[in-house]
């Protein structure tokens, strides 16, 4: 892991990125061009394979365990991270980790954020099995990882402008809840109404995305490091 340790500065621009940053998105880069590159139904493959897929539990619930057994059914709720619908998808995503990703790391460090990440994924593809178990649509990108780091990113920003216990600002401060009713509203709109979707099979997994954002609001204290430096930077 010493490949991509992030080292604080006293003094960095918002987006001159950390290395784990830039790495975890040029992997989910790399990721969508080997997928959409490979010959013939392959592409088609790996979304039916590693996308997350509700009906797929649905079915080893009634009939038993599918031919990959337990693994099969485990690797999808991370492997559904790195799958993309097209370019914009993943741009998106990666946009948004270049924003609030820097904030998370720094504070976080390299282990801890790569963990953090991961939880937020598997939370987020949780939540939306469970809403909508037995569903045949697939569920691809990072969006519920990137929505986890948005909210503990804000709670670290917050948390430096106005002071709170352990250097982030309370869940039920103005500014938290401000911003967490507008996104739930956002993702309320965009899914239910299904804004700027303009086919019947692309479904916006908003419920992800809210699953991920809550989970990495509350669960960002329990990954601080142990000793924290008075700046909120991660004690080395």
């Amino acid at each position: 892991m010493a490949f991509f340790q992030d080292h604080p500065r006293s003094r960095q621009p918002f987006l001159n990125a950390p290395p784990t940053v830039l790495w975890l998105i040029g992997t989910l880069l790399v990721s969508h061009l080997i997928r959409i590159m490979l010959p013939g139904s392959g592409p088609d493959d790996m979304i039916q394979n590693y996308a997350l897929i509700p009906a797929r539990y649905a079915e080893a619930f009634a009939q038993g365990l599918p031919t990959g057994g337990i693994l099969g059914l485990a690797v999808p709720f991370a492997s559904y991270m790195f799958l993309h619908g097209d370019f914009a998808h993943v741009g998106i995503n990666s946009l948004w980790l270049l924003v609030f990703g820097p904030i998370v790391v720094r504070r976080l460090g390299t282990r801890r954020f790569l963990l953090f990440f991961l939880l937020c994924g598997v939370a987020a593809a949780l939540l939306h099995l469970m809403i909508y178990w037995g569903s045949g649509a697939a569920v691809v990108g990072a969006s519920g990882a990137v929505s986890g780091l948005m909210a503990a990113g804000m709670r670290i920003v917050y948390g430096r402008m106005y002071g709170g216990p352990h250097g982030l600002a309370p869940i039920l401060s103005r500014p938290i809840i401000g911003f967490s009713l507008v996104w739930i509203a956002i993702n309320i709109i965009t899914g239910l109404l299904r804004v700027g979707v303009t086919d019947e099979v692309t479904l916006i997994a908003w419920v992800a995305h809210l699953g991920g954002y809550f989970t990495g609001l509350f669960a960002i204290q329990a990954f601080l490091p142990a000793q924290t430096e008075t700046d909120g930077l991660r004690a080395a």
